[in-house]
């Protein structure tokens, strides 16, 4: 078993490439191409993915057969490389390829380099789950749990935090009085509550806690 270790991870200006044009290949472009520069590598295309790569959201390239130097020169200028053909043999022959030239591997169909997690995502508050592979469906389960915890709220408070954060170290000197003073806001149910009518009806109460110039 690999040991992983959860990390956020810049794509900006790396190259995912992904080979297979089917179904998974689409789904997982979809999802990297949102961070990263994509490549999709195929016989064949679904619509989607064709109408990705017309809005320039990502690059396909064509072939007709996937030799070693093929699959080599696709790598290239890989950062992440993901074998998701219909082929098994192929696919372990690519992961085994791309692991070979230093590409990190996210498989579709074993444990790769790369487990991409389900996530949750409110504003700047960003939670991956994982189960390593072993149960999907826990894994939906949890996110979905955690999504009620976890509402569009979250995202707000965050927003705040981050504001009167700025705004208190203008106005108090002492960390830990700042400290103390958002820790009092987090904590405020009518900051909560006022979150869901208003940001700035909440920006307002929460305000309070900050007081006079210190």
């Amino acid at each position: 078993m690999k040991d992983f270790l959860p990390l956020m991870l810049s794509l900006k200006g790396k190259e995912v490439v992904i080979f297979g044009g089917g179904e998974v290949g689409e789904r997982k472009a979809s999802l990297f191409c949102r961070h990263a520069s994509v490549s999709v590598v195929s016989r064949e295309f679904t619509p989607l993915l064709n109408r990705l790569s017309d809005e320039g959201k990502l690059k396909l390239i064509t072939v007709k057969d996937l030799t070693e130097n093929d699959i080599e020169g696709c790598l290239k200028s890989a950062f992440i490389a993901i074998p998701a053909t219909n082929d098994a043999v192929l696919n372990e022959k690519i992961a085994k390829l791309a692991s070979h030239n230093g590409k990190l591997v996210n498989r579709v169909d074993d444990m790769g380099d790369i487990i991409v997690p389900s996530v949750i995502e409110r504003g700047d508050i960003v939670i991956g789950i994982s189960t390593l592979g072993k149960s999907p469906a826990l894994s939906k389960y949890i996110r979905e749990r955690i999504e009620e915890v976890v509402t569009p709220e979250f995202a707000l408070m965050s927003r705040l935090q981050n504001e009167l954060r700025d705004v208190l170290k203008t106005r108090v000197a002492d960390q830990k009085k700042r400290k103390e003073i958002l820790w009092n806001i987090l904590n405020d149910t009518e900051v909560w509550a006022a979150l869901g009518e208003s940001y700035d009806k909440a920006y307002m109460i929460a305000s309070k806690h900050i007081g006079k110039r210190e």
